[in-house]
């Protein structure tokens, strides 16, 4: 028999448990710091009977069938397609920028013209970065460029990232996009939709095997990894080595729920917030999984810098220095916990969607074997 140990009762970790459980001579312990499955995908009914993201809105999307077909094992999806507006000049305007945000922003004359002048330069139905846009000659595209950096892009960044953002790493900016089309939504996956009853119970259905032992309130620090043949580990490294080489950079969130007694509180579920107030944007639940209720439910979301002891690690900052100080800390683990395997958004240090994660997962369970 094999024991094995996975950290981290997220999405990563109940992945890999779930497909270790499979070989009956594996006996798995998951244990988790916190009080809940899910990680950062924990979702719970309040007492309205509205489903709240804890940790900020999840929506599932992926083109991935492997990934997919491996999550409908534990869970019914619906067919949800996230939408977001941004609220820009007092108008709410379709996020990513495309064709439908052009004629919304500008006189029809100038919307038109732009398009045409989009259209001659560039394929229908493809995504330009926002960095790559600006090296435009072309006045009108120039004028469309610079709108939408300081519109969009820009004041939302610094608010999120507290850097200017010349100062963040090209694979962030390249995820804002400026989409040449008219689909509003803000993916463009083949498969998308949020779990029928919730991302906790999806997770904890995981986790129900009878070779499974689920420890939660359960530090790393508190278990003898002397006795495991194996571990998977999706927490943060820095933690794990007790910030040795110093902390790896994050940014954290907070939210601010706010209850009012009206259907809804905003057209959406999702409405960002570039040039206006502190906050990013402001979630509405109700909307995932179409919820009745008298009243509703919102989030306003918070960024900033994560702090060892006072927040949580969100958001791995990307740059060279500090892919250098993660893999420092790597090679630090690896001397002291010679079966321990990486994975995760913190484990690895990388900014990943959940269905990124999944895969990863599954990868790192068949690299282990």
């Amino acid at each position: 028999m094999s024991k094995i140990l996975v950290v981290g009762a997220g999405i990563s970790g109940a992945t890999v448990a779930n497909v270790l459980s499979r070989n009956r001579d594996n006996q798995i312990t998951v244990i988790d710091k916190l009080n809940h499955v899910g990680g950062n995908c924990y979702d719970y009914r309040d007492e309205n009977g509205i489903m709240i993201h804890k940790y900020g809105s999840h929506i599932f999307h992926t083109s991935d069938k492997e990934v997919w077909e491996f999550l409908k094992q534990f869970t019914d999806f619906n067919t949800y397609m996230h939408k977001v507006v941004a609220v820009i000049e007092g108008n709410e305007l379709p996020i990513p920028f495309n064709f439908n945000t052009i004629q919304a922003a500008f006189p029809k004359t100038l919307a038109d013209r732009i398009e045409q002048k989009l259209l001659s330069k560039f394929k229908y139905g493809t995504k330009i970065p926002i960095k790559d846009f600006m090296e435009q000659d072309d006045e009108d595209l120039k004028f469309l460029a610079e709108y939408i950096y300081e519109n969009v892009f820009l004041h939302y960044t610094e608010k999120q990232w507290g850097k200017d953002p010349s100062q963040i790493d090209g694979a962030v900016t390249a995820r804002v996009p400026v989409y040449l089309s008219r689909d509003d939504r803000y993916f463009q996956n083949t498969y998308q939709g949020i779990p029928l009853n919730g991302y906790t119970a999806m997770i904890q259905k995981m986790l129900d095997a009878p070779n499974i032992e689920l420890k939660l309130d359960t530090p790393m620090k508190s278990v003898d990894s002397s006795e495991y043949d194996q571990i998977f580990y999706t927490g943060a490294i820095d933690e794990l080595m007790d910030y040795e080489l110093g902390p790896l950079p994050y940014r954290s969130v907070y939210f601010k729920l706010e209850t009012y007694e009206k259907e809804h509180y905003q057209s959406g579920a999702a409405v960002n917030y570039p040039n206006n107030y502190d906050f990013t944007r402001i979630h509405e639940y109700k909307y995932y999984l179409d919820d009745k209720s008298d009243v509703t439910v919102i989030a306003k979301e918070y960024s900033e810098d994560f702090v060892p002891g006072r927040n949580d690690p969100y958001y791995p900052i990307s740059s060279d220095s500090n892919q250098a100080l993660y893999e420092k800390y790597v090679a630090l683990a690896k001397k002291k916990y010679h079966t321990m395997n990486f994975l995760g958004r913190l484990g690895d240090y990388k900014y990943y969607d959940m269905d990124k994660a999944i895969k990863r997962a599954l990868e790192c369970v068949n690299a282990s074997n």
